[in-house]
């Protein structure tokens, strides 16, 4: 028999746990399919005495992760620490050195660091696998590297994280506000104690920086991707959304267009007819747009042990049947350069939503302001009337350029009837 496959795995967590489990409850199948069997050898995590629900004798112990990539009876690093720093990236970086293929689900690391360890993985001729790091167990990476490989993409777009989704979901379906909602996501462990990272957009960038470098052949640009995320979506938005035949999506989109590639997160209305409007709850879906394949959409769990397991194992099998294939679809010197596309020159319909002291001249004073900036409505809703008080009143803009409903926004929200921050959502056909 082929000798097996060493693992290693730093992190033993719920995603080094649930690969663990799957190589082991799954042996029978993951050695048919990867030629040889797989077997993790060795494990690194601070907590020596924590039970994990599984037996880990037998198992060489590191209590740092480094050495664990010094060991010589190791072939392959699996990381799952997370952070884009600090142990995590020492690790990836002092394997790849060592010359071992390494398979992460580390998106921030990829999103921030990515160049320079596609670099060096490619000096060093050794794998550098992440599956895992977008969408969980969607096979995404995949399709837009080999089975979308003779295509030129020209948008890659999704749902990128499940608190966000599960949140807006909730709020649409029982009609409660953003904070509750939160909280009770927290309770069910769908959201973190401290859940900036989801809710302010900046994991869903990570992923969509990972997407666009696949997707363009462009080396990772996570400093270029504009973030806002769904702390500012009320209630009263989800229902106006539905009135208008919207649903409310938090979206990562990355398009090559003129000048660039362009690539924002940022919360959207999508027509309630589209198909990605239909994805709800805790799931993810990416939606990729090539030249001879036309529209793929891929959907599914995003996050957990068991969706996510089964991507770094998928990347484990590749590595032991010899699959390699370059970091970002090509190697460094074929990879663009093309520029990074500013927000402020993006292109689109827009939803406004102002509360306004209900007299008379306030809509004139608003439209005044749209008109001066070259905006257009396509329609306006106002609801009830009381005199004297705030009123809710929406806006559905044509499309115009970002820079001036920018510059009207700050304009209307001077003005000394506007009660509040305008609320502004994107529109996207999705």
């Amino acid at each position: 028999m082929t000798r097996p496959l060493s693992i290693g795995i730093a992190g033993l967590g719920t995603v080094g746990g649930g690969v663990l489990k799957m190589l082991r409850g799954n042996a029978d199948i993951v050695s048919a399919r990867a030629g040889r069997p797989i077997a993790v050898t060795a494990v690194s995590a601070r907590d020596r005495s924590k039970d994990r629900g599984m037996p880990l004798g037998g198992l060489r112990w590191y209590e740092d992760p480094v050495a664990l990539a010094s060991d010589p009876a190791v072939d392959v690093i699996v990381e799952t620490i997370g952070g884009s720093e600090g142990p995590a990236r020492a690790l990836v970086e002092a394997a790849i050195a060592a010359g071992k293929p390494v398979v992460t689900a580390n998106k921030a690391l990829l999103a921030v660091h990515g160049a320079a360890l596609a670099a060096a993985a490619e000096e060093r001729g050794v794998a550098l696998a992440f599956e895992a790091a977008v969408a969980g167990g969607i096979p995404v990476i995949k399709a837009l590297r080999e089975g979308l490989s003779g295509n030129r993409i020209s948008r890659v777009a999704g749902i990128l994280n499940g608190t966000c989704n599960y949140i807006l979901t909730q709020m649409r379906e029982r009609g409660r506000e953003f904070a509750d909602v939160l909280a009770d996501a927290q309770k069910l462990g769908y959201a973190e104690a401290d859940p900036s990272f989801d809710i302010d957009g900046i994991d869903a960038a990570h992923k969509l920086s990972i997407l666009a470098a696949l997707a363009f052949g462009r080396p990772v640009a996570f400093d270029a991707v504009y973030v806002e995320g769904i702390r500012r979506i009320s209630a009263l938005d989800i229902a106006f959304a539905t009135e208008l035949g919207y649903r409310i999506k938090l979206l990562g989109i990355a398009r090559e267009q003129d000048g660039g590639i362009a690539a924002r997160v940022h919360p959207c209305m999508v027509p309630q007819s589209a198909p990605i409007a239909r994805v709800d709850g805790v799931f993810n879906a990416v939606v990729a747009e090539g030249d001879f394949v036309g529209r793929v959409m891929l959907e599914g769990r995003g996050a957990g042990e068991g969706p996510t397991a089964s991507a770094v194992v998928a990347d484990l099998i590749d590595i032991a049947r010899n699959r390699h294939t370059p970091v970002w679809g090509a190697a460094a010197s074929a990879l663009s350069n093309a520029p990074s596309v500013p927000m402020s020159a993006h292109v689109g319909a827009y939803y406004l939503r102002l509360m306004v002291v209900d007299r008379p001249g306030v809509i004139a004073d608003v439209t005044a302001v749209l008109r001066d900036k070259g905006i257009s409505l396509e329609s306006m809703l106002q609801r009830g009337r009381s005199p004297g008080e705030a009123v809710p009143v929406v806006l559905v803009t044509h499309e115009t350029r970002e820079s001036a409903m920018r510059e009207a926004l700050d304009q209307i929200a001077a003005l000394n009837t506007v009660m509040e921050a305008p609320t502004v959502i994107r529109i996207e056909a999705g």
